[in-house]
């Protein structure tokens, strides 16, 4: 009876050591694994060809919300997501970054094919009409708003900023902070990707 006790409890202290050893992993963007809004995504590319979430399974995808006269806010993620790419090597062509148009009026699809792949060449852009636009927008939760310029035209649009992570069984798994940087993004890819 003794040995079978102390069989137990060398069987526990065992499982314990084991469970430390495989630590979960540690994100630089908020680990929001469960939540329920950003399952669907259906829009056409920049070349015009239907995509939704499932077109990509087998890869991490990255969801941007922005627009191509954005000043700021977009070309600096979209750089550090070219960078992420860089940094990942061979393991990019695991990576597909989808940016969606908060723009339709001014975004058409040769604008923002030539936008996004001057950043990468396997980014592509997703634009929907304006009811389409405002639907996908709503699922994901991000606000955007049309500001007025000077003219017509000159407009800006305030809009969130972060960006949407899905792992490669097609999950929402991340949501990176504008500025978050190549190297945060890269880790987290990396880790998603194993």
């Amino acid at each position: 009876m003794k040995t079978r006790g102390f069989t137990l409890v060398l069987i526990a202290m065992l499982a314990l050591v084991l469970g430390a050893c495989t630590k979960p992993p540690s994100f630089k963007a908020r680990d929001v694994s469960g939540l329920e809004y950003g399952a669907r995504l259906d829009l056409p590319d920049h070349h015009g060809k239907p995509r939704s979430l499932p077109d990509f399974k087998g890869k991490a995808v990255v969801v941007f919300f922005g627009y191509t006269h954005c000043p700021d806010v977009c070309p600096t993620n979209l750089a550090d997501l070219a960078g992420a790419m860089q940094l990942l090597g061979a393991d990019a062509d695991k990576v597909q970054v989808l940016f969606v148009t908060v723009d339709p009026e001014r975004d058409q699809p040769e604008m923002l094919a030539r936008y996004v792949t001057a950043f990468h060449p396997s980014f592509l852009a997703l634009r929907g009409d304006p009811e389409a636009t405002r639907k996908t927008a709503t699922d994901f939760k991000v606000f955007y708003e049309k500001v007025p310029g000077q003219t017509p035209e000159a407009y800006t649009v305030n809009h969130s900023t972060g960006s949407f992570v899905y792992d490669s069984r097609g999950k929402l798994r991340l949501y990176a902070s504008h500025g978050m940087g190549a190297e945060a993004f890269a880790s987290d890819l990396r880790q998603l990707l194993r």
